[in-house]
């Protein structure tokens, strides 16, 4: 059984509805999804990559960054980035897949193949990589802060954004990046941190992309630090298929579903939504520069998740 198959089957297992949900009303000032999956197939029906965009584009989503997590979806971000104009890439091994690949001899193999992607014209940053001390144990950490660094590196040497996973690791994240040096343009993808780490983004200049959980009922320390984030930082993502935003958590995730989170944060900032997604559609071009530029050939007739 695929991977996917074995998401989709053990949600079916747990009673959960795999439908996709209603679009949404669309947005007044368009903004980007600066952080997706669209090679994970999900729900009872997938949905090609290209009908996840044009629902995206109908709600006012012009543009998403398509993030890899090995080098096999790296590669596909990178090549469906190049014949697509409303996506641009993000290229990089995930911090729990690291372990693996040096458990297997072939860490150093994977991150001169994400080097060469890097270089890639529509590749605008170097993600998602970082550190996860919730899923790997202490054996795995020496790797994955050697995969970390690596990409630091790799970001800097191209000029590229830095897409930074994040999970139970604040305080290594934070010294890694101090010590190291942190890319021009940092994003803490998913940020997961409380008013203090915030304020460490604020006083660094890094910004802070929020998904669909800062709308859960217990995310209160998620709304906090949304409060307390300068807007100049503020960026906004999917990570679809995951972290559905209310009132859909639990169903299958896609660009086009933005709006529920973009209106929950202006809710929460005491703004207006298109006053915030003004100012957030900016801080998305400062970082990843535009989409605008033309495909170099006609998209594949490729399944979602097929590689080329």
């Amino acid at each position: 059984m695929t991977d996917q198959a074995h998401v989709r089957h053990r949600h079916a297992a747990e009673g959960r509805d795999l439908s996709y949900p209603p679009l949404p009303e669309a947005l007044i000032v368009p903004v980007y999804d600066n952080h997706t999956h669209l090679e994970i197939a999900d729900g009872d029906d997938p949905l090609d990559y290209r009908e996840q965009l044009d629902r995206a584009s109908s709600v006012g989503v012009r543009g998403v960054i398509q993030v890899g997590n090995d080098v096999e979806t790296s590669r596909w971000s990178a090549e469906m980035a190049a014949i697509e104009p409303r996506m641009l890439a993000a290229v990089a091994i995930h911090p729990n897949d690291a372990p693996d690949y040096d458990t297997r001899g072939e860490l150093d193999d994977a991150l001169a193949a994400i080097a060469e992607l890097a270089t890639r014209p529509r590749v605008r940053a170097i993600g998602e990589t970082g550190l996860d001390f919730f899923r790997t144990g202490e054996a795995g950490r020496a790797a994955q802060f050697r995969s970390f660094e690596a990409h630091i590196e790799i970001a800097k040497q191209n000029n590229l954004a830095l897409q930074i996973h994040d999970r139970d690791a604040h305080r290594d994240v934070v010294a890694t990046l101090k010590r190291v040096g942190a890319p021009e343009r940092t994003v803490f993808h998913c940020f997961s941190g409380d008013v203090e780490l915030a304020e460490i983004c604020a006083d660094n200049g890094w910004y802070m992309s929020f998904s669909g959980n800062v709308t859960f009922k217990n995310a209160v320390g998620l709304r906090e630090a949304l409060v307390s984030a300068p807007r100049a930082l503020l960026l906004i993502e999917t990570d679809a298929p995951f972290l559905t935003p209310t009132p859909f958590r639990g169903r299958p995730n896609a660009p086009y579903l933005i709006p529920h989170t973009l209106r929950a944060m202006a809710d929460y900032v005491s703004t207006d939504a298109s006053m915030l997604a003004a100012q957030i559609s900016s801080n998305t071009e400062l970082v990843y520069g535009r989409w605008d530029s033309e495909p170099v050939a006609s998209p594949p007739m490729t399944a979602i998740g097929d590689v080329a």
